[in-house]
């Protein structure tokens, strides 16, 4: 890379820092207007070319959003979007697979006690009629029902924590993991699948968190291995 493009990237790195905390500190509410793009090269003393690729930084996480006739606005970040739409950029290796595979184990049996504790009756009633869902979609053959059933499952038990945030990374990383992994059904992985999801939705019933994890446990055995093509 020529000198003056490394200086050029440099330059626009370090304007969107500035331009980030500049943005959280200033209170600005989502929709709210920041400035334009030639102000902002005026203000900070750069080009416009450096003022673009800044704010192409800051446009690409969802900070900031170009207006026609009006400039910059500030916008609200969607963390989960962002995950969503970086997940299969992200994957370049078994490497980064089995490290993405840790941070959804991490996350559902960190989830379990507050899941546990805070449950609502309805929402324990539900995760049990997933459960008896599964059984039936799996005797049916089902496999894409199945995946749908099981995103909804998991969803509704980080669901319980009470947190959006924790709720809708699990909702993303298990449709990751779904569409990522070929799976063919056999009648006892079928069985231990059902088994494995009614006893977990039965030990959230019975609030008892230790039986929950160990369910858990069992269950992360399937996409903490390899997501090469596999038997369910």
């Amino acid at each position: 890379m020529p000198a003056n493009a490394r200086t050029q990237e440099t330059q626009s790195v370090d304007l969107a820092d500035r331009l980030r905390e500049r943005i959280q500190s200033s209170g600005l509410a989502d929709g709210e207007l920041f400035m334009t793009e030639s102000e902002l090269a005026e203000e900070y003393g750069v080009s416009r070319t450096v003022a673009r690729e800044a704010v192409g930084r800051l446009a690409a996480i969802g900070l900031l959003e170009g207006r026609k006739s009006k400039g910059l606005v500030v916008r609200r970040p969607d963390p989960l979007r962002l995950l969503e739409l970086g997940l299969p950029s992200l994957i370049d290796s078994q490497r980064d697979l089995s490290e993405l595979a840790m941070l959804r184990y991490v996350l559902e049996m960190g989830a379990v006690e507050p899941a546990v504790r805070n449950g609502t009756d309805d929402q324990i009633r539900r995760l049990c009629e997933l459960a008896n869902e599964m059984e039936e979609v799996i005797r049916d053959g089902e496999s894409k029902q199945t995946a749908e059933i099981d995103i909804a499952f998991h969803s509704v038990l980080l669901g319980m924590t009470g947190s959006t945030l924790v709720a809708g990374m699990q909702r993303v990383l298990v449709r990751f993991f779904a569409s990522s992994r070929e799976v063919v059904p056999n009648e006892a992985t079928d069985n231990r699948v059902i088994w494995e999801h009614q006893e977990l939705a039965a030990a959230i019933r019975d609030r008892d968190a230790n039986q929950a994890r160990a369910m858990l446990h069992l269950q992360a055995r399937e996409w903490l291995s390899s997501p090469k093509s596999e038997e369910r």
